[in-house]
């Protein structure tokens, strides 16, 4: 079985700048691009995937070409820097969207869907994998997928209360985090 550190995206990786998705808009929170490489240079056994809410997509702000354009040149940035990201996984839905788009589902971060989803496709051993994220739908998404879950203080800082996860480690920046994946794995 393989480990991974699934990682959130805007507000952890990249700053949030409101349904981020123009190639212009990419610029990284603070120590996001050190805490990825200590990952390649302490864990690299560990898969680095992305899980991200989308809700953007859902609400008519930008399209699913629009979002994968974002990634293939955030991937290729990343890569550029030595950074390689396993694979990534999103969800395009919103309870207030449009169409097709407009429905509850098991992807939508706090729920688990969609990493679950990656746990099976990389067949990854959960008892000794991470999720990191700037919101505690993403710390409660990875408690409900059996992860440890790290809450960074960056991007949203935890503002979303009505999800909070008593069990979490909380960290300065994903920098911070992976540290504490570190120390934590020994």
């Amino acid at each position: 079985m393989n480990k991974a550190i699934f990682i959130d995206r805007d507000g952890t990786i990249n700053k949030d700048s409101g349904y981020t998705h123009k190639l212009e808009d990419l610029e990284f929170e603070d120590n996001a691009i050190e805490g990825l490489k200590l990952i390649k240079e302490k864990l690299p056994f560990y898969k680095i995937i992305i899980i991200t809410n989308q809700a953007g997509i859902a609400k008519g702000h930008y399209d699913e070409n629009a979002f994968h354009s974002f990634m293939d040149h955030l991937l290729e940035v990343l890569e550029r820097k030595g950074i390689g990201i396993e694979d990534y996984y999103f969800c395009p839905h919103h309870e207030k969207g449009l169409g097709d788009y407009k429905k509850a589902c098991d992807c939508r971060k706090p729920n688990p869907g969609m990493i679950l989803k990656a746990i099976k496709d990389h067949d990854i051993d959960t008892s000794k994998s991470y999720m990191i994220g700037d919101k505690w739908a993403d710390v409660k998404a990875g408690d409900n997928a059996e992860l440890r879950s790290i809450l960074v203080m960056t991007g949203d800082k935890g503002n979303d209360i009505e999800n909070k996860v008593e069990s979490a480690f909380i960290a300065k920046d994903l920098k911070d985090a992976i540290e504490y994946v570190v120390r934590d794995k020994n």
